[in-house]
């Protein structure tokens, strides 16, 4: 099993004495390979789920497994390689740092672990011709146009051939037509034999032929 939460409960402070519960006793089994989508409305716990998943975050009880690694448990120390050499996360507004060349964004992830150069740049030509902005490489991001930062965007998640690929309401700031060439380019990701965590209340993502299940979720409980 490539992810699994077990019995997962999530509750936040809020002011001094008052809290709220994100999650309530939630299990969940996603294989390796195997495409989810976690569906339901704002609020629902769809993105506290994500952030337990890539340990942003720790359950206030229950356990979280990734790749066989109980992240739950995980020092705060290691939380960050270890999303570094398993996660890519596709974030709802992109993330990118607007002063910085396509290239340098989606190299970001990787300053730290000084990969070989010569490998490097044949993973990014790979990447860039893969999502046809080969010829944007070395464009300052904050001069590209909406489809091609969210293609940058992804490219990030993917240059380190990551085993887990999260979304998280990737479709909330764009427009139809780039809505569905996300989705084109899911389907595409479809054969990496990475497991794929969508998370979105978007009805283009409903009942998708790639999609292997759906996961509906209200009030931080499984439905």
């Amino acid at each position: 099993m490539m992810i699994e939460l077990k019995n997962v409960t999530k509750e936040f402070k809020v002011g001094t004495h008052d809290k709220i519960t994100a999650l309530k006793n939630v299990n969940i089994h996603i294989k390796k390979g195997e495409v989810v989508l976690l569906k339901g409305p704002s609020g629902s716990g769809k993105s506290t789920i994500l952030s337990l998943i890539a340990a942003l975050n720790k359950p206030t009880s229950g356990e979280v497994i990734v790749d066989g690694k109980r992240v739950s448990k995980m020092a705060d120390n290691f939380t960050s390689l270890f999303r570094r050499e398993h996660i890519g996360f596709i974030f709802q507004k992109f993330n990118l740092i607007p002063t910085l060349s396509a290239k340098e964004n989606v190299i970001v992830p990787l300053i730290p672990s000084n990969p070989d150069q010569e490998k490097l740049n044949n993973r990014l030509r790979e990447l860039f011709g893969q999502f046809s902005i080969k010829s944007k490489m070395n464009v300052i991001v904050k001069n590209l146009s909406g489809g091609e930062q969210q293609r940058v965007a992804i490219a990030r998640a993917l240059i380190n051939n990551p085993r887990i690929i999260i979304a998280d309401e990737p479709t909330a700031n764009l427009d139809e037509k780039l809505s569905l060439e996300f989705i084109k380019i899911m389907r595409n990701l479809k054969n990496s034999n990475s497991s794929i965590v969508i998370a979105s209340h978007d009805p283009l993502f409903f009942n998708l032929d790639f999609i292997d299940r759906q996961i509906d979720i209200h009030n931080g409980a499984i439905i």
